[in-house]
């Protein structure tokens, strides 16, 4: 029951594009129910990967910038079938979420305005906080390892509200000092350039266009390399960009955006299909995905051969480390900014309470969750008629 990775017959292809169609449509629940489902009907059912090669490739993807179950998908695709079913699964897993997302766009491009609408995402906006909260929580579990990483994180909390600062310059900052602390400068081995040449290449790309799709690809290319650790790191690059920089949305526009990432399947950073949707249309959602994905494919074609080389090297496990720890304080940065657009009476610090508080007790899927307080939000909003949800948003 061995794979063969050297020869690649015509038809896997094919099957690769069907189970990551399917796999993207159903796919719900975070990246690591993801890849525990990829690990389940690959090895298990499928017997296309041997248990080693899955947990090498997870291993792999968890050490390079980018959404986890996406280059999953890729590199078991290119382990699977090669360099073009690399490519072919990729985005077949990347389809059904930007149908989906593309479409929600494009119903709120036309409905965006009418009270309904302002309703739900009022009972809702303080769930997405709570969300975001839990799944960082979920992430400090599982890799914050000591004093150092717990420092990098305080830092660059408070860097990021305070200063609302360029988070690339946070995790490159993050991954050298982690480098001097846990890795060896003085061994003759690689250093961690695999990982950290697209944070590098991406705080230097150019952010000025002649074309509003020009931004926003160049923007969105940028974007896709800094997502360490969860897709949630985006969050506050995003709302630095989105908002502060370029103004293309508003606060309320932009949690809106976060919700629709959170609770359709697939990625948090599908994100960018709505954006693009909002700002440039169905162009504009089609150039923002292949802006946020692109490096992805990049990224595991490219560097993860030689992260697989080299992932016992000390130097790229500290920056790994580093970068980790960037991304914890910058979730919980964002979670502070964006509380403060989300929480503006008793109902809505209520349902942020609720929210977390149902997500540590019960595993509740974020559909639900989000379905729940919508409804609060329609019967609530007429009812108490908050004005500052219009202020503040």
């Amino acid at each position: 029951m061995t794979t063969t990775t050297t020869t690649f017959p015509s038809g896997r292809i094919r099957e690769l594009v069907r189970y990551f169609l399917r796999l993207g449509f159903l796919g719900f629940g975070g990246p690591v129910a993801l890849v525990g489902q990829m690990e389940r009907e690959l090895v298990d059912e499928r017997k296309w990967l041997t248990k080693e090669q899955m947990r090498e490739s997870i291993a792999i993807c968890q050490s390079l910038p980018g959404p986890l179950a996406i280059q999953v998908g890729i590199y078991v695709s290119y382990l699977r079938g090669g360099f073009w079913g690399a490519w072919a699964g990729g985005w077949a897993f990347i389809l059904p979420n930007f149908v989906i997302v593309a479409a929600l766009g494009a119903l709120y491009v036309y409905l965006g305005d009418l009270q309904p609408v302002t309703a739900i995402f009022y009972g809702v906006s303080p769930a997405v906080i709570a969300l975001i909260l839990h799944s960082c929580y979920r992430l400090a579990k599982l890799g914050m390892e000591d004093w150092l990483q717990w420092a990098i994180a305080a830092v660059c909390l408070a860097v990021t509200v305070i200063l609302q600062a360029e988070v690339a310059l946070l995790f490159i900052g993050a991954g050298i000092i982690s480098i001097l602390y846990y890795g060896s400068l003085f061994k003759r081995t690689p250093p961690a350039l695999s990982v950290t040449v697209a944070p590098v290449l991406a705080q230097l790309a150019p952010t000025a266009s002649s074309s509003i799709l020009g931004k926003l690809l160049l923007f969105f290319l940028k974007a896709g390399s800094l997502t360490f650790g969860s897709g949630l790191v985006i969050v506050p690059f995003l709302e630095q960009g989105l908002v502060q920089q370029f103004g293309w949305l508003d606060q309320r526009q932009f949690l809106i955006a976060v919700a629709i990432g959170m609770i359709s399947p697939g990625p948090v950073v599908i994100t960018a299909t709505f954006v693009g949707y909002l700002v440039a249309g169905f162009w504009g959602s089609l150039v923002s995905t292949i802006g946020i994905f692109l490096p992805s494919f990049l990224l595991v074609l490219i560097a993860a051969p030689l992260l697989a080389r080299h992932r016992g090297n000390p130097n790229v496990q500290g920056f790994v480390k580093g970068a980790y720890a960037a991304a914890i304080g910058t979730i919980l940065g964002a979670c502070i900014l964006l509380g403060r657009i989300a929480v503006g009476d008793w109902l809505t610090a209520l349902i942020g309470l609720v929210s977390l508080a149902v997500l540590f007790r019960w595993k509740v899927s974020n559909p639900l969750l989000i379905a729940a307080t919508a409804v609060v939000g329609l019967i609530a909003f007429p009812l108490l008629q908050p004005t500052w949800v219009m202020t503040k948003f």
